[in-house]
């Protein structure tokens, strides 16, 4: 097993940086109404910080540990995506080829999309969850779910588009079990889960008690497994359960710890399951047929902020993952584990490891430390002088400059919007305006709020503004 430096509590950690990090959480469970959450940051394979806040189970005022099992949903695709990687280092799948080589039974349309289109969801292949149903219901056999979908048409052009898609993961899922001869299952806890130890993780939950064990792990001294919740009328509610078939767990219902996570990403971070080389081969974002970057790269989340590059994965829009690293994976690294069991806003993951990045280096990550300081701005518009010192502020940031700026801005306002509410996102789309008065994107964003909000005569003054300066008729 490889091991982390794990202290307790953050021991490790200045006082200073454990107290940012703990302020900060505090602020998104105050801000959001998040129900328990749990944060883990390292720096090159130390732990900085560790920690937990919150409620594991409302209903029993439980508290949450570090220690305790989240669904963490969607990370599932990031054990297919390494089990993936492994073959394409063996030289025994070709990423540039087609999926069908090794997953005959794939419907007619799809036999040219190449591995690489679908992990990084590229392929245009139609959905085959229904999320809108309360209670989706499941084709019987993975061979089933493909084939029900052969009378579907493609969303787009393999090739042309990002389109994130659970059905991708189908076909990875498929290709895989073609590969090795055996269930999804059984071949990631034998390459991954039961090769780390990881006895704190689980494919498939549907037997997890509260404060229990795992049904294919060990026990759990220190902890028990969280509710998820749903935000529903301003309140929170646990979660439906989804019924999913073990053939979706190549994109769905991973259950696992902080730790269990770290040991993941670390076990990565050495090399010990996709060499370091490999991943800087792979971890390169496809650029799309109208000349835009793709969105992921071998099937993870793709960004930059000043000399980093990030890699990682949302879950269930509740928890998120991220790795950054300066120039290659070997190279000076940060771990940001962020885990909630769901807020009454629906924030954003991305908005809290945001956060938490900002806290920990914000020279580091520049682009996140200007997201966060807007999102406080949003907030509470005139503790630091208003629009025009905040403007005055961001046009002296040597790190954020120009588009970058830009969209970091209104990246935020639509966040925002989201979260928050559309009056406190009007605030950021004016101060883009007020950055980028000859933009016409800023205009038309901030008429599209003004619409949203309901004064359709300031919009049309706005969308008129924003066509004179070239933006859509």
């Amino acid at each position: 097993m490889l091991e982390l430096v794990l202290p307790a509590v953050a021991r490790a950690a200045p006082d200073r940086l454990s107290a940012a990090i703990t302020r900060q959480m505090h602020v998104n469970q105050e801000r959001y109404g998040i129900a328990g959450q749990a944060v883990l940051v390292a720096h090159n394979g130390k732990v900085l910080f560790r920690g937990a806040e919150g409620q594991a189970d409302i209903a029993s005022g439980r508290p949450v540990r570090t220690t305790d099992i989240f669904p963490v949903y969607s990370l599932a695709k990031l054990f297919a995506s390494t089990l993936v990687m492994q073959l394409v280092e063996r030289g025994e799948v070709d990423l540039d080829g087609p999926a069908s080589a090794h997953v005959p039974l794939l419907p007619a349309a799809w036999q040219a999309i190449t591995v690489r289109q679908f992990l990084d969801h590229t392929s245009g292949v139609p959905e085959y969850f229904n999320e809108a149903q309360a209670m989706p219901s499941f084709p019987g056999t993975l061979p089933a779910a493909l084939t029900a979908l052969a009378g579907k048409p493609l969303q787009f052009a393999p090739g042309s588009a990002s389109r994130y898609t659970q059905t991708n993961y189908l076909v990875l899922t498929a290709l895989l079990e073609a590969r090795y001869g055996k269930p999804y299952a059984q071949i990631a806890h034998e390459r991954i889960v039961d090769k780390l130890r990881l006895g704190h993780t689980s494919l498939g939950g549907r037997a997890l008690p509260q404060g229990g064990a795992l049904p294919q792990g060990g026990a759990l001294p220190q902890g028990g497994a969280v509710t998820a919740y749903t935000s529903k009328n301003g309140r929170l509610e646990p979660s439906p359960v989804v019924s999913w078939p073990e053939y979706a767990y190549g994109h769905a219902e991973l259950y696992s710890t902080l730790d269990d996570l770290a040991t993941f990403l670390q076990a990565l971070r050495s090399g010990a399951l996709v060499d370091r080389a490999t991943l800087a081969r792979l971890w390169q974002p496809p650029t799309l047929s109208n000349g835009q970057r793709g969105v992921f790269a071998a099937g993870w989340e793709y960004g930059e902020s000043g000399e980093y590059r990030h890699v990682g994965h949302d879950g269930g829009a509740r928890v998120r993952l991220r790795w950054t690293f300066r120039d290659t994976p070997a190279g000076d690294g940060y771990v940001f584990i962020y885990l909630t069991s769901g807020s009454v806003k629906n924030v954003w993951s991305r908005t809290l490891v945001n956060s938490v990045m900002a806290a920990v280096a914000p020279k580091d990550f520049p682009t996140e430390a200007v997201s966060a300081g807007l999102i406080d701005y949003a907030f509470e518009p005139s503790a630091d002088g208003g629009a025009a010192a905040q403007a005055a502020k961001l046009r002296t940031n040597p790190a954020v400059r120009g588009a970058a700026l830009e969209g970091a801005v209104n990246g935020t306002g639509y966040a925002v919007r989201e979260i928050i509410g559309v009056a406190e996102s009007i605030r950021l789309f004016e101060l883009n305006t007020l950055l980028f008065p000859s933009s016409a994107n800023a205009w038309d964003s901030l008429a599209e709020a003004w619409q949203a909000q309901g004064d359709n005569d300031k919009a049309k003054k706005l969308y008129e503004k924003s066509r004179a300066l070239g933006g859509p008729k």
